[in-house]
């Protein structure tokens, strides 16, 4: 079976994730070739993570996302934020680069939604929407196809997780309280980095402006809890996922990885 090149965009905790993935052999028809953060030490880190256990392997720390798209990989894995993905998804598209990405909150804009489309399809390539920390895309975006459906997102996380955002303040550290309601559009503009399961679930089924969204911050939580629920006239589908820690957003990266390259696929 081919190789087929890899490029890291974002070089922190999920992105060690997927190279250590790389080393223990559960990505075999993978070769990592290059990375870029906006800490040249971060990249250089996950660079070198590889080059230790595989000598033979040349990954290039890149200090650019041009230098990075010049290693022409045939795929690369966007683990950053919802605007590394708008500065990246064109140019890569159109450089022959599929996409494997978490920061699907960028999608929630209609315009770069539909432009993403449209350069894909031209170039005949792909971007790639994991799982992340939830999962159920497949019955999900069955009732849509099936028949007209509503679907709410409700996610419960720590006060602390919540502070540098609009909507924190000392008061959550001791008090229950709901911190956001309305749709899968609002949480991403409040909530940059922290809800694009969110846009993802409601890209799988009702559309980001039509996705209930509500976000509770618990004193003393750990880790996240998120609840889909999709209802239509003959089926009720839920969707209760509670992770601990982020891990299983860079566990979903190295599955997506591996299923698009299966014979048999999940």
């Amino acid at each position: 079976m081919k190789t087929h090149t890899l490029a890291i965009v974002g070089c922190g905790k999920l992105a060690q994730i997927v190279t250590e993935a790389l080393n223990s052999g559960l990505l075999p028809h993978y070769q990592l070739i290059g990375t870029y953060s906006r800490s040249f030490e971060k990249a250089s880190h996950i660079a070198n993570l590889v080059s230790n256990v595989q000598p033979d392997v040349s990954c290039t720390a890149c200090t650019s996302i041009e230098a990075l798209l010049a290693l022409k990989p045939d795929y690369i894995i966007e683990a950053a934020s919802p605007d590394s993905l708008r500065e990246l998804a064109l140019p890569a598209l159109k450089n022959g680069s599929n996409i494997v990405t978490l920061s699907i909150g960028a999608l929630a804009d209609t315009e770069f939604h539909e432009a993403v489309k449209k350069t894909a399809s031209e170039n005949n390539t792909r971007l790639h929407l994991v799982s992340g920390a939830i999962g159920g895309f497949d019955v999900m975006r069955t009732i849509s196809l099936m028949e007209p459906c509503t679907a709410s997102f409700d996610t419960e996380k720590s006060p602390n997780s919540l502070k540098n955002t609009a909507v924190y303040d000392d008061s959550l550290q001791t008090e229950q309280r709901k911190v956001m309601e309305g749709n899968a559009k609002d949480a991403i503009a409040l909530f940059p980095s922290k809800v694009n399961v969110a846009v993802a679930a409601s890209l799988a089924t009702v559309g980001p402006t039509n996705m209930k969204v509500s976000v509770t911050s618990t004193p003393e939580y750990v880790g996240d809890r998120h609840r889909i629920e999709v209802k239509s006239e003959q089926v009720h589908a839920v969707v209760d996922v509670y992770s601990k820690t982020s891990q299983i957003a860079g566990w979903s990266v190295v599955n997506t990885l591996r299923n698009i390259i299966s014979p048999i696929v999940f």
